[in-house]
């Protein structure tokens, strides 16, 4: 492999040296940490470098993510560096990633997903209360379309304005001045910087789906490095695995990216795994929302021997049921093919314009 490098440990064996992509923001250095000391464990003679990077996204922060137009946003320099052989593979949270990957590059393994609801994270002076309950007119701050198109619609009182930056940023723009009355933020980002406490209310399906892949975090490699693909693999878990094939495989169908308001919801239940899929207009006034089903176990008795490593939506994972995969895949298709038949098209076509002209 042209990447990697080795180094002589103490006993004069030499231990193999894998470098790690991250981005610099506190809660990309978590969980990059945290998917290092996994390999760790698991292959205790391998060197671990960490190498952090910016990104196009971590660099504009005065414009609303929606407006910027580029899919790869927190996620370009890090491939960049990949394909220079200057790391070996690169951590992100999975909803940054493109369903549609760049040439030579795969997502080699999809971690356990985190709470993947969105959470409600309320000014000091209105503890205690909910959305439901904050005044007219409150302010809440989201820099997703997706989130602001749902609450719109959910509790017409309140009104919602952009916020950037990562979240130490979003979290001190809420505490020190009185622009807003609650923001809205990832619960995995939230639990995973150790700031549980500050979640005033998880938004349940009802109130607010997810975004495709939130909470999930995934490894991208090299799709030609054999070594480092299947080092990575035994992190793959198999019900995130196909619940974020069915996620990905719905977005791509409808062609849906950070400009426009796309909403998921999975579960895995009786060897069924459930989508739910939604579309919006920007002020969540026009909607779409179906859910569909489709069987995951035991599909394949006997493993069959893959010639070719297979991606679907730009995920790797040869361990993992190939039948459960494609019908997972195949149900993501299946239930954008639904949204479209009923007109999701349009809607998604008029928020795109209305998100350009704002």
């Amino acid at each position: 492999m042209s990447g990697e490098a080795s180094s002589p440990d103490g006993n004069g064996k030499v231990s193999r040296v894998i470098r790690i992509g991250t981005r610099k923001s506190q809660l990309a250095r978590i969980q990059t940490d945290s998917v290092a000391a996994k390999l760790k464990e698991l292959y205790p003679d391998v060197h671990l470098e960490i190498v952090g990077m910016s990104t196009t996204g971590d660099k504009i922060l005065d414009t609303a993510l929606s407006k910027i137009g580029e899919k790869s946003l927190f996620t370009k320099e890090l491939e960049n560096a990949l394909e220079r052989n200057e790391v070996d593979l690169v951590v992100h949270s999975l909803k940054d990633l493109p369903t549609t990957l760049p040439p030579g590059f795969t997502i080699g393994a999809v971690l356990k997903r985190e709470n993947p609801h969105d959470a409600v994270v309320l000014h000091p002076k209105n503890m205690g209360k909910t959305l439901d309950t904050l005044p007219q007119n409150s302010v809440i701050g989201t820099s997703s379309l997706r989130r602001a198109a749902q609450l719109k619609r959910r509790f017409p009182h309140l009104e919602f304005k952009d916020i950037r930056g990562n979240l130490n940023t979003r979290l001190k723009k809420l505490d020190e001045k009185e622009d807003f009355a609650a923001i809205i933020l990832a619960a995995a980002g939230l639990k995973r910087m150790g700031w549980d406490n500050r979640i005033s209310q998880i938004l349940g399906p009802e109130d607010c789906m997810y975004a495709v892949g939130q909470g999930a975090l995934a490894v991208e490699v090299r799709a030609r490095d054999a070594d480092i693909l299947e080092m990575v693999s035994v992190l793959h878990d198999p019900d995130t695995v196909l619940r974020c094939i069915a996620e990905r495989a719905f977005l791509r169908h409808l062609e849906g990216g950070c400009s426009v308001p796309v909403a998921v919801h999975t579960e895995v239940k009786d060897s069924q795994l459930y989508l739910t899929g939604a579309v919006y207009s920007l002020d969540g006034s026009d909607s779409l929302k179906e859910t569909m089903q489709t069987s995951i176990t035991d599909l394949n008795k006997i493993p069959e021997e893959v010639d070719e490593r297979v991606q679907r939506v730009g995920v790797t994972a040869d361990k993992i049921d190939g039948p459960a995969q494609d019908n997972a895949e195949r149900l993501g298709i299946d239930l954008a093919n639904l949204l479209l038949s009923k007109g999701a098209k349009e809607i998604l076509t008029v928020a795109r314009q209305l998100n350009d002209a704002r």
